[in-house]
């Protein structure tokens, strides 16, 4: 920086909390690394880039970690059944676990259907979404 370019006119400036908690809110959803700069380009009426994030897709998005949860703790469990089951293969408690594994599909099943439907739902409402941004 040269001398020429130093800023060396300084303003100082006084908040009410609310005002300073608005103006801190603000700047936060921006770029700027320093709230002097960000001051600046409002000031000077330099454009300002702002990160929107929407409350309804965080939510979807949380949804979603929560179902890709349970499809793998379904995953697991499965596996384990199917261990069981090869570790018993010859022995007479495999009609056992054969019956076992049908029971566990039987409730499986609506599960995952009910989880692939709910996923299928909030693809529909990104792909609207994206679509009405593209727009």
């Amino acid at each position: 920086m040269t001398k020429t370019d130093k800023r060396t006119r300084w303003k100082n400036l006084r908040f009410q909390p609310e005002e300073y908690q608005l103006l801190e809110g603000r700047f936060r959803k921006t770029p700027f690394r320093k709230l002097s700069e960000y001051m600046r380009s409002v000031l000077l009426e330099k454009p300002v880039t702002v990160f929107y994030r929407d409350k309804a897709m965080d939510d979807v998005l949380e949804e979603m970690i929560l179902l890709r949860q349970e499809l793998n703790a379904i995953g697991t469990n499965l596996n384990q059944a199917m261990r069981s089951i090869n570790s018993a293969h010859g022995h007479a408690e495999t009609r056992l676990w054969m019956n076992l594994m049908s029971l566990i599909n039987s409730k499986l099943e609506p599960a995952i259907n009910q989880i692939k439907d709910r996923m299928n739902q909030y693809a529909d409402i990104w792909s609207q979404k994206l679509r009405a941004a593209k727009a």
